[in-house]
């Protein structure tokens, strides 16, 4: 029987978050939803559970593992807790929006998983992130990629190195091997741990056509500057138009990040391919030192609308809040600013006081009868008038509140 003292214990991975963190990561989710609107991203807010089929949309197996799953009472379907905003968020521009332009989307949330990962083993993190539909050129990858970098710093996450790759070489160098999907997933896994003896044994095995079999093998190896672009055009010369075309816009994107953000250290990996099920072409990770995993990802998905009925084009990120602030630069988060202590009373001067200082964004609490009146800074009467002052003895900046009155 469970004892009463374990009443208060949470899942495996699962948080709350208490004074000062908690303020921290709301600070951080405004500021960063100020900066998308700032871009000319609009929010979105979709709803915590829904219909599987439309929450697991175009994501692949991964996400599925991650889904919590439950049984709607009202129609009997099986339902999903989010456990990625981005399908979501592909189904409000698809279904509810249907713009014909480009569209700018971006959204903040908790999200479930039924695995944990991240700084802390978290289950339950917050994914913010950005969204741009109906625009399939690299231009509209390097908006995504520029924003996502801007927001790391804006988090205090840094110094940023960016990783970037694109699926699409590895999809058409495939496509021209013939593979079963059971051994096109296997080689992909060899890539991704860059085990190149044995994806090169795979090849061999599956009697591969020579020159595929090289292109594919020589993906582990092209990483690093800017030049491997150049190397990949000789080395996946097989792969035609289809992988030059790819490699071209890879190309651009590149110039354009290092032309923008040259602060960034930039490293080009062929064989990234992360959420290679879901994406469709470039894909870019943001890492830091000293954490091993990625603090923001994302890439080009353009054909996660169709089962909503409308392929747009679409490219994105995201990143966990939780993450962030774990991981702030200034070990945490800025200390927060001391609040304004006030005694209680019923002097009509002193709540004007405390509502002026309170639209000028100053944090002041009213002490209650017989609650301590602490902190470095508070309100006192002086001179016919409310005062802010600091320590024991008044200041000479201390601030001359308007009115006065009896206390």
């Amino acid at each position: 029987m469970e004892s009463r003292t374990e009443r208060w214990l949470l899942p495996e991975g699962m948080e709350e978050l208490v004074p000062p963190e908690s303020l921290r990561l709301e600070r951080m989710r405004r500021s960063l939803l100020d900066l998308f609107s700032l871009w000319g991203y609009e929010i979105v807010t979709p709803p915590f559970i829904e219909y599987l089929e439309s929450l697991l949309t175009g994501t692949g197996e991964d996400l599925e593992l991650h889904t919590f799953k439950l049984i709607d009472q009202l129609t009997g379907r099986m339902m999903g807790v989010r456990a990625d905003m981005t399908p979501q968020v592909a189904r409000i521009d698809a279904r509810r929006l249907r713009r014909d332009g480009p569209s700018r989307l971006c959204y903040a949330g908790t999200v479930l998983h039924t695995l944990p990962e991240g700084i802390s083993g978290g289950r339950s993190p917050v994914q913010i992130g950005a969204e741009l539909y109906g625009h399939a050129g690299w231009e509209s990858d390097c908006e995504i990629v520029c924003l996502m970098l801007e927001a790391l710093e804006m988090a205090g996450v840094g110094p940023v190195h960016l990783d970037v790759g694109h699926v699409g070489i590895f999809r058409a160098l495939a496509r021209r091997t013939a593979l079963s999907n059971e051994r096109e997933t296997a080689l992909h896994e060899a890539l991704q741990r860059k085990a190149g003896s044995e994806a090169r044994e795979l090849l061999n095995a599956w009697e591969v056509d020579a020159g595929c079999a090289d292109a594919l093998a020589a993906l582990v190896d092209l990483d690093g500057g800017s030049s491997v672009l150049e190397r990949a055009g000789q080395e996946l010369a097989v792969g035609g138009e289809e992988v030059a075309r790819a490699l071209a816009d890879l190309g651009a994107l590149v110039g354009a990040v290092r032309s923008r953000r040259p602060d960034v250290e930039l490293h080009v990996d062929l064989a990234e391919l992360r959420g290679y099920r879901y994406h469709t072409g470039s894909v870019f990770a943001a890492f830091v030192p000293g954490y091993g995993r990625e603090v923001a990802r994302g890439g080009r998905y353009d054909e996660i609308g169709s089962v909503f009925g409308r392929a747009r084009a679409a490219t994105g990120f995201s990143a966990d809040l939780k993450t962030l602030i774990a991981l702030r630069a200034s070990g945490g988060g800025a200390a927060e600013e001391d609040a304004i202590g006030a005694p209680w009373s019923d002097d009509a001067a002193l709540h004007d006081a405390i509502r002026e200082l309170r639209s000028n964004g100053e944090r002041v609490i009213q002490h209650l009868p017989g609650e301590e009146c602490g902190g470095a800074r508070r309100l006192e009467r002086r001179d016919g008038g409310w005062v802010v002052v600091v320590g024991t003895a008044r200041p000479s900046g201390s601030t001359q509140m308007q009115g006065g009155g009896g206390a």
